[in-house]
Parts: C-alpha cells; structure tokens; sequence
C-alpha cells in the first residue's frame, strides 16, 4: 500500500462517520460538544449553516448518521445492541434551547446584483435554494399553491410529530431575507414562468402525486379509499377530523407510519398496517415502526392486496395473499405464495400508501427538457441542471421521494450550480470543502475537548402520556431532551472530528502506543498488500468501507498502519508517546456553499458587483 494521503479531505472526513453519512454533511460532534457546554445558540447555528432547518430535522429527520456512528459498533457488553449517540434528538436540543438572538445570527443581505430566480415549490429544498442565493443579492421568488411554505414538511408531516409553530418558525428565518413568497398561486405553465423573465427557474415540486393501487374492486368503490398523502395534507389542513373506526395501511414507508397513528387519533380504533414485504424489509425508519407499535397498531407483512370487498360500493374489507420471500443464487429476492388460504380482513377505510410519483404536467413538452421512461428530469450529475440549461431540479422532483435532509443537501448543490451558472461559469466544476486540522493539545496530557469515553446507555426520550398522545393529533408525542439529560447524552459522543495524526519523522518505534490502545487499532509492521496488511494487524481490520491509516517506512523499514474503523478517539496513544508522534487534531470540513468562494477566482475577479 501507499502511504495514506492524510491531506485529502475525504480521509479523515470519512472518519467522522456521522458526518460523512449526513447528506448535508452536517458538522456533527461539533454542534453536540456545544450543547454539551450549554451554548446552544452556537450549535444552533452550525445546523442551520448545513441542514437549515434544525428544528424540524431534530424531530422528523431520518436520521442516516446514526447507523454510522461509531458507538454502534466499538462498544461490547453495554447492552445487547449498543445505540448510536441520539444525534437526531440533540438537534432538536439546539432548536429548543436557543435563544432568541439567534435571529441576530441571520446573515446580512447584500444589494440586488440584478439576477432573477424563480423556484417552484415552497418545500425544503427550494427554501434552501432561497435561503443560500437571496443572502447574495439574487432576487428570489417561490411559489406555492398552499398559504404556507414547507411543502410536505406542512402536509403530510402530522403534527402530533412536528407541531406548525415550528415550520412557522424555520421557514419564517427563510423567508424574511427578502424572499418573495407568492402562496397560493400555482405554476401551471413553465414556459409561462420563463417569458417573465427569470434569469434561473428552480424546480422543487416535490412527488405529488401518490400511487394508487389497481386491483379487484378498486373501480367500484367511490368512497372510503383513499391515498396516503393526501389524506395526510387534508387532515394536515384540517378538511378531515375523524375517520371510521376499521382502517387498513398499504405500505410500508413513512408515509404509511403517518397515516396509521393519524389514523388512531381521529377515532380509529382497528387500524392495522399490512404489507406485502417482511417487517425487516420495510422502507420505514426502525424508530417509525417502533412507535407505531408501541401505540398498539399491528403490522402484518407478507400479505399482498389481491381484492376489494363491497356491497354495492361500500367498501367492506379486503383479501390477501399470504407469501413467503425466496433467494435465488444471486440474493434476488421473490414473494411466492404459502399455499395458505386467503386472508380476509374487514375495514371501513384504507389508506393506500405505496409510493409516490412525480408529475410535470405543467411543463411542456417542447421546451427542451427532457425526462426519462419514469418521468424524472434527466439531470447533469452532480449538478442538478436540466437539459434546458436555465432550469435547475431538487429534492424529490429530481430523484424521486427521499427525506428531508436529502432535499436540503440537493438545494445546496443546486444553488451552487445556479450560482456559477449566473456568472458565466461551468456548472460540473464542484467547489471543494473548506476543511481545518488544528490540535487540541493544551499540555503533555491535557486535551480542549473531553477524551472520556462514557459507557452510558443511550437515554430515552420522554413521551407524553398515551392517554393525552392520543387523544389529539396535534398534541406533540416526543418531549425531547431537558439540559439535564442532554449534557448526558452529549457526553456518549465519541468525538470522531478529533483525530489522531501520526508524525513519522518523531517516532522511535517504542511500541507505547501499541501497548495501551484498548482497541488494538495500530500496528507497526512490514510492508504488503492491503489484504495481507489487514490480516496482520493486532486486531483483523475487517470493515473494507474504512480506510487503512499507512505511513511511510520508518527506521526500520516497518510502517506504522493504524485502523480508523474502531478507533475510540481517545487520545491515550498521544498522551503516551514520549516523542509527541502522535496528536489529536480536530478536524472541520464545511461544504462550500453558494457565493464568491464556489466559484472560479479568475471570473470573481471580472463580476466585482456579484462578490
């Protein structure tokens, strides 16, 4: 192997395991270490710097940092599975706790530079788009068929989940940078939108439409099917405020986890989820599920729809198929019937919830935008620019449906892409991360951050009671942390952003360091391949996603090879090299966002009026 390149920003980004795995690449262990020193106002504004809606993500995100963190997989004998640090919740912490100066925290405006920019839809990633180029001078225009922005996270984010204060709140911050919100006008024609005059369009509609389900006795039933999200924004607007008190959930994401516990407090007293797939195969968040669950709503799997019931067009109940998975030779999984008898299940209501679409009807066919057989715009890489070069595609109308934060890191990327579009440049050039490596060592064994490592269970967070939860739709469940409890859970942090960076040319080959690591994660020994190197370390590196730490020979021609995947951050190999070979380093990486330092110097230099 070569020596590792260490200055490569996605070395020891990588490491940072949470970070990495956030689309939005949200400085993690930084923000929870100021909550933990109770400067949540500072933390605040590192999230909304990165994933701009701090509050709404710290109770609905989907939470791909998680499963990443380290806990999950360096701690043995704490549990019968060790849980990642509460990331999500600590988020949630900074939005609860901040003060009211936070507004103060806003960036400033600066004059108009004379471009115009139109995004379609008031959804997370069109008020990321808004909230990155209006600061810059652009004038920002979005438009929403709804009185409110927020998109879906409006409706169909229930709000026994995400109470409307809050959306007020976060998109408010958005919108009074001088941001024009057209509400409840609808943009029906693209080309339209174009001839008035717009230097970039932003599309940001989202995946409005919801799929329906085509089997047996769907065509004569007028009432009583429904499908999910649209169901969820009319009880999001208040147009239904009970349902009948047998309901079935089709599906298994989300959105289906929505349904049913909204379900549950309008008055159904039978709701049962039912899908087609195994529990574990779910599209739903683990912690969705659990909370279904543990509001007593049953979910069935392995049933696939194969009829409706009704008499003369009052739907009845519904028939299922019982089926099993099977796995040829190459792990692709089918669903083959039991042989069982079908199910039926009497209901009042279904609410189908198996996916979701997109829909351009409004953009026309002969304006150069091109889509592909699933009717997705068919985007540059990387970019999210359209075909036709002025029109720009985000969140779940680029990709299809994903989350929230997904959106926000696609606003991001987009608004880089209109910015250098704008000023004449090319959109595929991608402006690299700042990144800062400093160290934190204050002494021979003093650290500025705290290297304990906590053997502390995850904490829960406090729901309100059941008997008031569900009582309302819009009583919030999840009461989040109290600073108490959050300085706890705070502690768990490993502080993977603190690194540990190995010198060569100070290193006399002492073994200290090997000696007291209490994971086993460095080894000094001779040269080979990275599959011979990983089996001969002291402990087998066996996770092939995390990269191998390898320096260059030393005196005695043995390297140094450390494995970062276990690693517990803490700081004993520096504190015991008696030469300082080792030091921890806290490392920075921040996404650059649109403005002066996304774009080529050469040009900056030529447009002072947009700098």
């Amino acid at each position: 192997m070569q020596p590792t390149d260490t200055a490569h920003p996605d070395y020891f980004h990588k490491v940072v395991d949470c970070q990495w795995a956030c689309p939005a690449h949200t400085p993690v262990p930084e923000y929870i270490r100021l909550i933990g020193q109770g400067r949540y106002d500072d933390a605040y504004t590192i999230n909304w710097v990165s994933n701009v809606f701090p509050g709404i993500l710290g109770r609905t995100c989907d939470r791909p940092c998680e499963p990443a963190c380290r806990r999950g997989r360096v701690e043995e004998g704490n549990g019968a599975q060790p849980e990642p640090v509460a990331i999500c919740r600590l988020k949630r912490v900074a939005a609860d706790h901040k003060s009211d100066a936070i507004k103060e925290r806003m960036p400033a405006i600066a004059e108009r530079n004379g471009k115009r920019v139109a995004c379609v839809g008031a959804g997370p990633a069109s008020l990321t788009v808004a909230r990155d180029l209006a600061p810059l001078g652009y004038e920002v225009t979005v438009f929403d068929a709804e009185a409110k922005a927020g998109g879906f996270i409006r409706s169909q984010i229930p709000r026994f989940r995400l109470p409307e204060s809050v959306i007020d709140e976060e998109t408010g911050y958005i919108l009074d940078m001088g941001v024009q919100f057209r509400s409840q006008e609808r943009v029906d024609s693209m080309r339209a939108l174009l001839e008035q005059g717009y230097d970039a369009v932003f599309v940001g509609s989202g995946a409005p439409r919801g799929r329906d389900l085509k089997i047996p006795g769907r065509r004569e039933i007028e009432g009583n099917i429904h499908i999910g999200i649209d169901w969820l924004a009319s009880v999001s607007f208040g147009h239904i405020t009970s349902i009948a008190p047998r309901v079935i959930v089709l599906g298994g994401g989300n959105t289906a986890m929505d349904c049913c516990r909204s379900a549950r407090r309008l008055g159904g007293t039978d709701v049962k989820v039912i899908v087609r797939s195994g529990f574990d195969e779910m599209k739903a968040s683990p912690w969705e599920k659990e909370d279904a669950l543990h509001e007593g709503i049953p979910i069935l799997n392995f049933h696939v729809p194969k009829t409706f019931e009704h008499d003369n067009g009052q739907l009845t109940a519904m028939t299922f198929e019982i089926v099993q998975a099977e796995y040829d030779a190459q792990g692709r999984r089918s669903l083959v019937p039991t042989g069982e008898p079908d199910v039926r299940v009497p209901c009042d209501v279904v609410l189908i919830a198996v996916g979701q679409e997109n829909a351009f009807p409004w953009i026309e066919d002969d304006l150069g935008i091109a889509f592909d057989r699933w009717g997705l715009p068919e985007l540059t890489p990387d970019t999210f620019q359209s075909t036709l070069p002025q029109v720009f595609f985000g969140g779940d109308a680029a990709y299809g449906p994903k989350n929230i934060i997904t959106a926000v890191a696609q606003g991001h990327e987009a608004a880089v892409s209109i910015d250098r579009f704008l000023h004449g440049e090319d959109v595929r050039q991608r402006p690299a991360p700042r990144t800062n490596l400093v160290s934190t060592k204050m002494g021979i064994h003093e650290w500025s951050f705290d290297n304990e490592v906590s053997n502390d269970l995850r904490f829960k967070v406090p729901w309100a009671k059941a008997e008031v939860a569900l009582a309302s739709i819009r009583v919030e469940v999840e009461l989040g942390f109290d600073a108490a409890t959050a300085f706890k859970e705070a502690s768990r942090c490993l502080n993977c952003d603190v690194q540990t960076v190995f010198n060569r040319s100070t290193c006399i080959e002492c073994d200290a360091c090997v000696d007291i690591c209490p994971m086993d994660c460095i080894t000094f020994t001779f040269h080979g391949e990275e599959d011979d190197l990983r089996s001969r370390l002291q402990a087998p590196a066996e996770n092939l996603t995390q990269a191998l730490m390898v320096s260059a020979p030393l005196k005695t021609e043995r390297v140094m090879v450390k494995d970062e995947d276990v690693c517990l951050h803490c700081g004993l190999c520096a504190e015991r090299c008696p030469t300082g070979a080792w030091d921890m380093k806290k490392f920075r990486l921040d996404t650059t966002q649109a403005g002066p330092g996304c774009r080529d110097a050469q040009i900056t230099r030529h447009m002072p009026e947009a700098a």
